[in-house]
């Protein structure tokens, strides 16, 4: 028995691991998601270093222009001659936007300001304007109130909490949340598509044979569960050995990727300096001219202030429990795909046209679709609180729950718990899988419903 199970998981691997399909994709993957991250950071890069240039109309009286402060994303200039002549002004101008700031504003209750745009204004513009009015009306109402531009500064305050986490016997790391939920969301997204792919592969393979009528000769030395099992075993092989094949070569592309987005910009920092006129002078924050060296100052200051938060981001990657993420991965998803690929398989087994895999496919996907929607929209949020847990025990909501919670640590008798159940699921679904596969793969010319598939399941023999 255990030499044709064997035999059939080896021809469903090294027949999937020979097509050409199957190199092209496990050569071809690694390439295009490090071009995929590198178009997006260049993209983002881009869209960061450009300067929305907004003229400002104050009729206020309140000298607000000179107030506005500026940003790397923003800059303030004063319109000249009335409402109607900035219009017309910036209809010719190559400016980003004009701010009208009508006469008699009220401090306390600014109302009727103005921000006109060529077309469509973009959220994050209107965002980046009104937070530079927000902090200039602010910084008014607090002189207003008698403070000198001096204490103000002082009385501002920018805290820098730095996140320490603490196990069962008191041992301290750093922690930090970006970092974790970027790992659980990649997880998440690997188990999802992993599981959905090859129980799908299971799913059209057994189709394929049952409509070419191979089965029947198949069947003749097999029984169906080692059929079955062969199959959903030869493909997860496949699977692993892909995953494997994907990850060694990912890290090859990412060492040489990587140093090329994060290695030092000097072209930028020199064009930065040399685009501004020497001695140029812009508004500050606080209302003092800030010259073209200064902004240059501050611009490197805020690039070394920018390196720590990476620094801290590899040190938490390092203070992961790395270990028992890789092995909860491995676990969970193998006992995913053999508990979904074992219904996938009865499915497949259960039809004679793909078209009508759809009405079967549907329930068993739901739990699967459920846990990946509420994982990162809940258990992201709150890996330890009661939908957490109780997905994470339910097998059909493990493989998600589960490896989305691994990198914020998880008691291990949780985890024990989990992968016991999650066994216990894949032997029931085994089980029932089989007795729909054995009834089915012989069974051709009859719609299928679920009243019938129901009685395959206590067919004798």
């Amino acid at each position: 028995m255990a030499s044709k199970f064997l035999l059939v998981a080896q021809r469903e691997y090294l027949t999937r691991v020979r097509k050409k399909a199957f190199i092209v994709l496990t050569l071809a993957v690694p390439l295009l998601l490090a071009a995929f991250g590198f178009v997006i950071v260049k993209v983002a890069s881009s869209d960061n270093d450009t300067t929305d240039v907004v003229e400002v109309r104050d009729d206020s009286g309140l000298n607000l222009t000179g107030r506005l402060a500026n940003s790397s994303q923003l800059l303030f200039m004063p319109a000249t001659g009335t409402l109607a002549e900035a219009k017309k002004g910036f209809q010719k101008a190559k400016h980003d936007g004009l701010l009208y700031l009508p006469a008699g504003l009220d401090v306390d209750n600014p109302v009727g300001v103005q921000f006109y745009g060529k077309g469509n204004i973009s959220l994050k513009k209107q965002v980046a304007v009104q937070g530079a009015l927000n902090k200039a009306f602010s910084e008014l109402k607090m002189q207003k109130s008698g403070l000198s531009q001096e204490q103000l500064d002082r009385l501002r305050s920018k805290v820098e909490l730095q996140t320490i986490s603490l196990d069962e016997t008191g041992k301290e790391a750093n922690s930090n949340a970006l970092a974790t939920s970027a790992i659980s969301y990649v997880l998440a997204i690997l188990i999802y598509f992993f599981i959905f792919i090859y129980g799908v592969q299971i799913m059209r393979g057994v189709g394929e044979e049952k409509s070419s009528r191979i089965m029947e000769v198949m069947l003749s030395s097999v029984k169906p569960f080692d059929l079955m099992m062969g199959k959903i075993v030869g493909i997860a092989a496949v699977g692993l050995t892909q995953f494997l094949l994907w990850g060694l070569l990912s890290a090859g592309v990412s060492s040489v990727v990587i140093p090329f987005l994060t290695g030092k910009d000097k072209p930028k920092t020199e064009m930065a300096a040399t685009t501004a006129a020497p001695g140029a002078a812009t508004t500050a924050a606080n209302g003092e001219p800030q010259t073209a060296e200064g902004k240059l100052d501050q611009g490197i200051s805020q690039q070394a202030a920018d390196m720590n938060p990476a620094a801290k981001v590899l040190g938490t990657l390092s203070n992961l429990p790395l270990g028992t993420i890789l092995f909860g991965f491995i676990a969970y998803f193998l006992g995913g795909y053999l508990l979904y690929g074992a219904l996938f398989g009865a499915v497949g087994a259960a039809v004679d046209d793909q078209t009508d895999t759809q009405q079967f496919m549907f329930p068993i996907t739901l739990p699967l679709i459920l846990s990946y929607v509420v994982g990162l929209s809940v258990i992201l949020r709150n890996p330890d609180g009661p939908v957490a847990f109780w997905m994470s025990m339910i097998p059909f909501t493990s493989p998600i729950a589960m490896v989305i919670r691994l990198p914020f640590g998880v008691p291990m008798w949780q985890l024990a718990l989990s992968i016991a159940l999650l066994i216990l699921g894949f032997i029931g679904t085994v089980w029932v899988a089989a007795r729909i596969y054995r009834v089915g793969v012989l069974m051709y010319g009859k719609k299928v419903t679920y009243k019938e598939l129901g009685k395959w399941m206590f067919y004798k023999g």
